[in-house]
């Protein structure tokens, strides 16, 4: 083992994820566990869990020879704000062993450092959510949209999970028969495709069945979008046509039309073989002609080298990017 050691964390909802490596790109240990963040899940069961991942990823690692650390995480601003959650974090990082900083960064700008090494960018995340971030000496510059399911996301798997129940109410109201993607959405929501004699019947069971729900679960309809515009069924090919516009325009706002420099596209929306990322691509292409398109890859390496790339033994940050990139850490997301 040559170098210092690092640990990059990527704290999601659903998973917290750990690499730790040297600064010469060795890999020595990944942890997982369940969601770590303190939004979502409260200051101290999202700590237990990043414990949890921190001492399975430091198996076999002594914690003293880690120099410093990157934790990547949704909503960071509230983290700094909230003292308590915090603590529970600090209590974590040192429950686990370790004694240098750690520095707490957006996961959006994780998301950019998985794509790119530049200094400067773009990036753009679609999943549940949607979010575009400008990015300017690897720190984040300006933030378009992420205003979450109730004045926002647009684009966003939410987005398309809403639009397409919007659809479907619409036929009912008109007394028409919903379409592929409607029946889909009806079979799902009711558990059968059948219309009521009345329609307006099969309009209330539809709206209470949503409303009976977090709002946010209207995202789990998003698949059916995506696979139905797959098949070229005309109701969900213009929902992706009009999600990859929203997306793009979130982009326009933030990043000048001249632009250049790397476009980062993250999310499971956009990093997968899906409709949309094809669309978007073609959408973002047209825009800006010049610019590199790259995907997001591994999030906790990417944290990792955020950690590793000012120290004094990292000559060339761009070679231990590649590294870290080139070959994914297990459980790392798919990349098209």
């Amino acid at each position: 083992m040559s170098g210092n050691v690092v640990v990059g964390l990527d704290v999601g909802g659903t998973s917290t994820r750990v690499a730790v490596v040297t600064t010469t790109g060795e890999r020595l240990g990944t942890g997982r566990a369940g969601g770590g963040n303190p939004t979502s899940h409260g200051a101290d069961r999202a700590a237990s869990e990043l414990l949890t991942a921190l001492r399975a990823a430091l198996a076999g690692t002594d914690p003293a020879r880690v120099v410093a650390g990157v934790i990547g995480l949704a909503g960071v601003g509230r983290l700094l704000a909230d003292p308590a959650g915090r603590d529970a974090f600090d209590r974590a990082w040192r429950d686990a062993g370790l004694r240098c900083p750690y520095a707490l960064h957006s996961d959006a700008l994780v998301a950019y450092a998985s794509g790119t090494p530049a200094p400067g960018g773009t990036v753009l995340i679609a999943g549940t959510g949607a979010i575009a971030a400008q990015v300017r000496d690897l720190r984040l510059d300006r933030v378009a949209d992420g205003h979450g399911w109730l004045l926002g996301d647009a684009g966003s798997g939410f987005w398309l999970g809403r639009e397409a129940v919007r659809r479907v109410l619409a036929d009912l109201d008109r007394a028409h028969r919903p379409g592929p993607l409607g029946t889909g959405v009806l079979t799902e929501l009711l558990g059968h495709a059948e219309i009521a004699p009345r329609p307006r019947d099969t309009v209330d069971a539809l709206v209470q069945a949503v409303t009976r729900r977090p709002p946010i679960e209207l995202a789990r309809l998003a698949p059916l979008v995506v696979d139905a515009a797959r098949r070229d069924e005309p109701t969900a090919v213009a929902l992706i046509a009009e999600a990859a516009g929203h997306l793009a325009q979130s982009v326009s706002r933030i990043r000048p039309p001249e632009a250049t420099d790397p476009l980062v596209l993250g999310g499971g929306l956009l990093t997968g073989d899906t409709p949309l990322a094809t669309a978007l691509r073609a959408e973002l292409r047209r825009r800006w002609p010049a610019a590199p398109l790259r995907y997001a890859g591994d999030g906790a390496a990417a944290a990792a080298w955020l950690a590793a790339r000012d120290l004094p033994e990292v000559a060339d940050p761009g070679a231990l990017h590649t590294l870290l990139q080139a070959d994914p850490l297990p459980g790392s997301p798919t990349v098209a």
